[in-house]
């Protein structure tokens, strides 16, 4: 699969690499002021293109910039073509408040920004060293993806899958008004409340 990041910092580099290693191709959009593909970034399957060529090449589009850069990056995207759009953000402000919630979602905002794509919300639960290995020992970090389109839902929990979680589709785009708190609980919990980055959150089945 081609997979198109918008986003190349600690978030988008850690999932390209591991998607890289999957054995996906990806395409990291580049701004105009940052033209080449910074050598951390560099894989035998990555390669560094404008955002509209990553857009438009791409089988499926996963945001990772900061929510402050989230809108400009989207329109910098153009045309989604009905993609699969995974938002991998969480809408956090000042303070280190979710700017959305219970009647809305960063998600959904999203979506408006986007209308030509399908929007998923995942990739936000956890921090990046779980997204380059979700495994804890037998047991493997829960990844949860929620859209209004099935095909979508499935495409995400697939590449989720496909890096280690144990990925499960988890609803409509709606329920990233779940989805958001729950990332912001595990940051106060690893950064505020001291149990660190090595942490995450796992599903257990009798």
């Amino acid at each position: 699969m081609r997979i198109a990041i918008l986003g190349a910092g600690r978030v988008g580099g850690t999932l390209g690499r591991r998607l890289a290693d999957a054995g996906h191709t990806v395409l990291y959009g580049l701004r105009p002021e940052r033209p080449k593909l910074p050598e951390e970034l560099r894989h035998p399957l990555t390669s560094g293109v404008p955002v509209p060529d990553a857009v438009r090449e791409a089988d499926v589009v996963i945001l990772t910039t900061p929510w402050a850069a989230a809108e400009a990056a989207l329109a910098a995207g153009g045309d989604f073509g009905n993609k699969p759009l995974l938002d991998a953000t969480n809408p956090i402000g000042a303070g280190m408040a979710l700017t959305h919630g219970h009647t809305d979602s960063g998600g959904e905002q999203v979506q408006r920004w986007a209308p030509s794509a399908r929007v998923v919300k995942v990739f936000n639960t956890t921090g990046v060293e779980n997204m380059a290995d979700p495994r804890f020992g037998d047991a493997r970090a829960l990844m949860l993806a929620c859209g209004d389109d099935a095909e979508a839902v499935a495409t995400a929990v697939g590449l989720a899958g496909d890096i280690g979680f144990d990925a499960l589709a988890f609803g409509p785009l709606r329920n990233a008004r779940l989805l958001e708190p729950f990332g912001r609980a595990w940051i106060e919990l690893a950064l505020v409340r001291g149990q660190g980055r090595g942490i995450a959150f796992g599903l257990l089945r009798r």
